[in-house]
C-alpha cells in the first residue's frame, strides 16, 4: 500500500499527502517559480515575493474579500502555535507551516491567499525592502555562502540560473518601487497548475481534499475587483515559458577574487545530473563517500584528520530540473592552498581510477542507509522532499524506495560517474583570497 495520496483538482493544483499519526500537521504550497524565471532586471523578484506576500492579503469572508495586514497574517497563525515558513530557491519558492491539526484548515486557507490574492501596501513593501538589502549585505559579509553564487555564475554563465537568489541592491529597488512588477511576475508563473499543495497530518485524506476543494470553488465563485484569483486561475493568461539550460563551449577555467577575508575559500566543480537522471542517485552515493556530512568522508580524513589543514571541507551534489552541479568547498590559510588541492586532486584521482572494493560498497551503503533513516525523522524535511518529487515526478517516493534503488549501484557504475564529473580537466575552481 502506498504510503502517498494525490489528487489533481480540475484547475491543475496538485495535491500530495501522506498520513502521519500525531498532533501535528505539516502543509505547505511549493510553486514552480524561482530564480531562473526572471531578467536580470528584475532578479530577485521571486525571492522579493516570497517576503512581501506577508505584507498584506485579501481573504474572503462570506461573500465577500476583506483585507488582512502583515500583523493579522503573523497573528493567524502564531497565536494557536502555529509555526510559517518560506524559502526561494533557483526553481521554487516554497510556503509551509507546522500546525496543531485542529487549525489545520485555517492554515491551508492563509497559505493559499499568499499565494492568490496578495496585495503589496506600499508602505509595507518598503519596510521589507530595507530587511532585504540587509539580507544581501549580511550575505556579502559571508564569504562561505556568497561563493556558491559566484561559482553558479561560472557555471552557468549566460543562463538565468547564474543569477544569485536575492538579487542585488539596484535590481531590488527597481521591482520594489510598486505593486505592478511582482503582480505581473505572479499573473505569469504562480499558476494552479505550477503549484503542489502538501500535507502530512493524521486528518483523513479525504477530508483533506475537501478542505481544499471548497477553499477553490469559494475563489471560483466569489471574486473581488483587487483579486488575482481569477488571474492566476487562469492556466492560459500568461506566457510562464521557462528558459532551457544547454551547456555552452565554455571551457572550465580557474578564478580568483579579492575578498580581504582571513581565510582562503575556495570551490571546485562542474555541471551534474539533473532530478531523475539515471546517475543521480549513484552520484549521490558516491558524493557522500567524498565529502558528505559524516567525519569519516574521503575529504575530511585526508585534510581534516590526517593533516589538520582545514576546519571545513564539504562536498555537495545540487540536482535541478534540467541540469545540476556538484562542488567541494573548503577553507583554509592562504599558503596551505597548494597542499590542499593536491590532497583533493588525489582522493578524485584514487575514485577515478580505481573501483570500490565490494566491502567498501557494502559499508557506504550501510553508512549511507543509516543516515538516510534518522533524516527520515525529521518531518520538515520529509514534507519538503515530498513536495519537491510531486512537483517534478506527479509522485512522492519513500527513502525505503530510494535505498532500494541504491542497492543496485556496483563498483563499475560508481567509478563511471567518477570518470564522468570528477575528470580534473572538467572542473572549475574559485578562490576568495
Amino acid at each position: 500500500m502506498s504510503s502517498f495520496f494525490y489528487h489533481t483538482f480540475p484547475s491543475g493544483l496538485r495535491l500530495v499527502y501522506r498520513h502521519a499519526p500525531s498532533p501535528v500537521a505539516y502543509a505547505g504550497i511549493m510553486v514552480g517559480a524561482g530564480t531562473r524565471d526572471e531578467k536580470s532586471e528584475i532578479n530577485g523578484m521571486a525571492h522579493y515575493i516570497e517576503h512581501c506576500v506577508f505584507k498584506g492579503v485579501l481573504t474572503r469572508q462570506g461573500n465577500r474579500f476583506v483585507p488582512r495586514t502583515s500583523s493579522q497574517i503573523i497573528h493567524r497563525l502564531e497565536d494557536i502555535g502555529a509555526e510559517v515558513n518560506a524559502y526561494t530557491t533557483k526553481e521554487e519558492t516554497v510556503f509551509y507551516a507546522a500546525t496543531p491539526t485542529p487549525f489545520l484548515q485555517r492554515t491551508l486557507h492563509l497559505l493559499l491567499d499568499l499565494v492568490r490574492r496578495p496585495t503589496f501596501p506600499k508602505e509595507e513593501t518598503d519596510k521589507e525592502k530595507s530587511v532585504i538589502l540587509d539580507e544581501i549585505e549580511s550575505y556579502n559579509d559571508s564569504p562561505s555562502e556568497l561563493i556558491y553564487d559566484d561559482f553558479e555564475s561560472l557555471l552557468f554563465n549566460g543562463h538565468p540560473l547564474a543569477l544569485p537568489i536575492l538579487g542585488t541592491p539596484h535590481s531590488l529597488r527597481r521591482i520594489s518601487r510598486s505593486s505592478a512588477m511582482p503582480l505581473q511576475f505572479m499573473q505569469q508563473y504562480y499558476r494552479l497548475d505550477r503549484m503542489v499543495v502538501f500535507v502530512q497530518t493524521r486528518m483523513p485524506f479525504a477530508r483533506v481534499r475537501s478542505i481544499i476543494e471548497k477553499l477553490l470553488e469559494a475563489d471560483s465563485s466569489t471574486y473581488d475587483s483587487l483579486s488575482l484569483s481569477s488571474a492566476l486561475n487562469d492556466n492560459n493568461n500568461a506566457d510562464c515559458h521557462r528558459i532551457p539550460f544547454k551547456p555552452s563551449l565554455q571551457s572550465p577555467h580557474e578564478a580568483a577574487y579579492r575578498r580581504h577575508t582571513h581565510q582562503l575559500h575556495l570551490m571546485i566543480g562542474q555541471r551534474a545530473y539533473p532530478l531523475g537522471d539515471k546517475m543521480q542517485l549513484p552520484l549521490y552515493l558516491l558524493n557522500n563517500i567524498l565529502g558528505g556530512g559524516a567525519m569519516s568522508s574521503r575529504l575530511n580524513m585526508s585534510l581534516r584528520e590526517q593533516k589538520g589543514l582545514v576546519y571545513t571541507v564539504e562536498s555537495q551534489y545540487t540536482p535541478l530540473s534540467d541540469t545540476g552541479y556538484w562542488n567541494i568547498y573548503m577553507a583554509c590559510d592562504p599558503e596551505d592552498k597548494q597542499q590542499c588541492l593536491e590532497l583533493i586532486y588525489k582522493e578524485l584521482s584514487e575514485l577515478i581510477a580505481t573501483p570500490l572494493t565490494g566491502s567498501q560498497l557494502a559499508q557506504a551503503l550501510r553508512q549511507l542507509r543509516g543516515q538516510m533513516a534518522i533524516g527520515a525523522e525529521n518531518n520538515e524535511n520529509n514534507v519538503l522532499a515530498m513536495a519537491k518529487q510531486m512537483l517534478y515526478f506527479n509522485q512522492a517516493y519513500t527513502w525505503q524506495q530510494s535505498f532500494a534503488q541504491l542497492q543496485t549501484v556496483t563498483p563499475n557504475i560508481l567509478q563511471q560517474v567518477a570518470q564522468e564529473i570528477f575528470c580534473p580537466e572538467r572542473l572549475f575552481i574559485l578562490s576568495y583570497e
